[in-house]
């Protein structure tokens, strides 16, 4: 097997602007090509550990490129490309390698609904995975990080992928964003950790891709099943308080957060399956070591 570290940056660049550079992310293998250095090294950067996968075809085929006239040289702009046609505007090109996340966002959740998705923080400990549903900062994302860099196995910082046949949760360690204060606050836990550049959005939002941990990106292709979901909601200068839901809610909560389960065969069967196996608790809290203390005391017995 050849991973993308074992790649010369002169061969990873010939790579990207030739056939294309194809990663196993996940379940998924991706053709990426581009011209742009910022998105070659990013790759070598974050997705170092990744296999790769020589003359295989591919799920998802990318290109991040410039557009057409003359925003190639005056405020130049990337664009991204799946199958040859743009899905969304161009962005500036600052923001090329966070394209490509972006864009590996879009191909998951509008391409691959042989997979049941919930919008999620996925972690797995012990065998067991910890689901954490929840919309925008409601924190989810500064905990799945601190859980993935402190012990837990990143599954993923956005998709739950479950197989509607067997409710088994399919990891897919990408980077993990981090936005607003969640980027001071992880920077300082593990400032080890291989960070990419800031990028803005048009609204002055800042956002940080850090790259996965070696050990969880090795494990890539061994699922496990749903121990707990835990809804978390951040409320400053709250007490830590983890109280069980009710199953019933529970599931409505994670049909609230699927993507698509109402076009998935047995989405809604697999779903609650899921929620028949797994404990079920909402986390509320104002500081984060103490909701790490919390969620660290979960065993598959409670």
């Amino acid at each position: 097997m050849t991973y993308l570290r074992d790649l010369q940056a002169d061969d990873v660049r010939q790579r990207c602007q030739g056939p294309g550079l194809n990663l196993q992310i996940g379940p998924f293998s991706t053709r990426v090509r581009s011209r742009f250095q910022d998105v070659h090294a990013y790759l070598q950067s974050h997705y170092a550990d990744f296999p790769i996968l020589d003359g295989h075809g591919s799920h998802f085929s990318i290109s991040i490129a410039p557009p057409a006239g003359i925003r190639r040289w005056v405020r130049p702009q990337a664009v991204f490309f799946i199958d040859g046609k743009p899905p969304f505007k161009p962005v500036p090109k600052r923001l090329a390698p966070a394209l490509f996340e972006w864009g590996m966002n879009w191909c998951i959740g509008k391409r691959a609904h042989h997979w049941l998705m919930m919008h999620s923080s996925v972690v797995e400990r012990d065998g067991r995975v910890l689901l954490m549903p929840a919309p925008p900062d409601s924190g989810k994302s500064t905990l799945g990080a601190s859980l993935a860099f402190g012990g837990w196995r990143l599954f993923s910082d956005e998709f739950g992928l479950i197989d509607p046949q067997t409710a088994l949760l399919y990891p897919v360690p990408r980077p993990i964003a981090l936005k607003k204060e969640s980027i001071e606050i992880i920077r300082a836990r593990v400032p080890n950790v291989r960070y990419g550049p800031v990028a803005e959005d048009e609204d002055g939002a800042q956002a940080v891709h850090a790259a996965p941990p070696a050990d969880a990106v090795a494990r890539l292709g061994e699922p496990a099943p749903v121990g707990w979901i835990v809804v978390p909601r951040f409320q400053r200068d709250s007490d830590t308080i983890l109280e069980p839901i009710p199953k019933a809610r529970m599931l409505a909560h994670l049909s609230d957060n699927s993507f698509n389960y109402n076009v998935v065969v047995g989405g809604f069967e697999a779903l609650a399956r899921i929620v028949d196996g797994a404990h079920c608790f909402r986390l509320t809290f104002g500081r984060l070591d103490d909701a790490l203390e919390a969620l660290g005391r979960l065993t598959p017995g409670q």
